[in-house]
């Protein structure tokens, strides 16, 4: 059932719809290099299949998997013979490309170059960081979305109607409830759909009438549980925690926990779950609501106590409460913009009343002379000048806890404000 034209193939509106890029670019006989990428079964190498035939492109194949330097070159110098002999160029299609170790990828680039070779890979890796660079800047970078139900039922409808290719020849009946469990299960992969209804079909005994019904319970049975495409250190790894903190970020606990539920379906390492509700808690969360940091870490402590399966219940506690909780980032904010100072600006020296006055000859240095103890003072603050410069990091927001924070604050500042003045004033009073 693998398409043969533009008109079978289903699905990746956004880049194949009339009118857009590479439908325009496949039509016009203008295709450069390609790389596509995008989860197993979303039609990578239909699609490059279809421009060779449509392209008038000589088809060859290479996978990143099996072959090796000699079946590349051997490739390649074919390609450039018939070019030269015939006129006609050739679509190398390397399938999995990021198997391929930068030597190998490096073999290619000369004649993608010269244009010997019209190059598509395909991968199910972001081939920004598994492909080199030049490869990628000499290709157009087009990512494949898995299928929707709609359009996986639209190619099992196919499949039982199609008497050449498909299953039509059978005499079937399949219920809508089944195809859709199918189209479900599939999550967006229409080889496995695909080759979930040929096991249906094939494995299920005619009825007395000599037709075969794929009922929702056969379905069930010919599909497996759905896998989750998650590897530890590819993009549906980076992207689900990404998806996970920014929505703790947004505060919304339902988003956050279907992404902590994936995360924990997947097999991922608890302690890099709760690692990202700590760091929420402290940076998108923080002084509004210091119980965040507080309650994350307790959820880090006692997910390793416990493991796995009971571990999901303080994490996703943790996790409603970071989303929940009122927002403020002025923690980073303030240590960013503080840093930022250091790196740049010039470094203050300590201010002569703060330095360290406990040890002999140090009043003789005048460390420590003129320093005032604030729990000497009344409401335990006293206004002293603890940098040596005019320096504004920490600006609190309204938000939660932070507004009592901002009240003191404001306060503290504006008698800070008064002494330095009063200062300023006996000064040119003397002066």
């Amino acid at each position: 059932m693998r398409p043969r034209n533009l008109a079978e193939y289903v699905g990746q509106s956004h880049i194949l719809a009339p009118g857009q890029l590479l439908r325009r670019a496949i039509e016009a006989d203008r295709i450069q290099s390609l790389i596509f990428f995008g989860p197993p079964g979303t039609g990578k190498t239909s699609l490059a299949q279809i421009i060779a035939l449509q392209t008038r492109n000589r088809f060859e194949r290479l996978s990143g998997v099996e072959s090796n330097v000699a079946d590349m070159r051997r490739v390649l110098t074919s390609a450039a013979n018939r070019l030269s002999n015939t006129g006609q160029p050739t679509l190398l299609f390397v399938d999995e490309i990021h198997r391929f170790n930068k030597s190998q990828q490096d073999v290619l680039l000369p004649d993608v170059e010269s244009g010997v070779i019209r190059l598509v890979g395909a991968t199910t890796h972001n081939p920004f960081f598994f492909v080199n660079s030049p490869l990628v800047s000499r290709s157009q970078i087009f990512e494949l979305r898995p299928l929707t139900e709609e359009e996986l039922l639209e190619l099992f409808r196919r499949a039982l109607a199609d008497t050449e290719r498909g299953l039509g020849h059978l005499r079937l009946e399949a219920d809508p409830e089944a195809l859709l469990h199918l189209s479900r299960m599939a999550d967006g992969d229409a080889r496995k759909g695909l080759n979930a209804l040929e096991v249906a079909a094939t494995t299920t005994d005619p009825s007395p009438d000599g037709v075969i019904r794929l009922t929702l319970g056969v379905a069930e049975q010919s599909i497996q549980k759905k896998a989750i495409v998650y590897e530890g250190d590819g993009d549906a790894h980076y992207d689900t925690a990404s998806a996970f903190i920014k929505s703790m970020r947004g505060s919304d606990p339902d988003a956050a926990l279907y992404w902590l539920a994936k995360m924990i379906h997947a097999g991922e390492d608890p302690r890099f779950i709760t690692r990202r509700v700590v760091i929420c808690a402290a940076e998108d969360v923080g002084l509004a609501d210091p119980m965040a940091l507080v309650l994350a870490n307790a959820a880090h402590q006692v997910a390793e106590f416990v493991g796995w399966p009971e571990a999901r219940i303080p994490i996703a506690e943790a996790v409603v409460y970071v989303a929940t909780a009122n927002k403020s980032n002025t923690a980073i904010r303030s240590i960013d913009a503080a840093l930022e100072d250091v790196r740049s600006g010039r470094t203050l020296p300590v201010p002569v009343a703060l330095r360290d006055g406990h040890y002999a000859g140090s009043k003789r240095l005048g460390h420590g002379v003129g320093y005032q103890y604030a729990h000497d003072h009344p409401g335990h603050f006293v206004p002293q000048d603890h940098l040596g410069a005019e320096r504004r990091y920490y600006e609190p927001t309204e938000q939660g806890t932070e507004k009592k924070i901002k009240e003191r604050l404001d306060r503290w500042r504006q008698l800070a404000r008064e002494a330095r003045a009063a200062s300023k004033g006996e000064a040119s009073g003397r002066g």
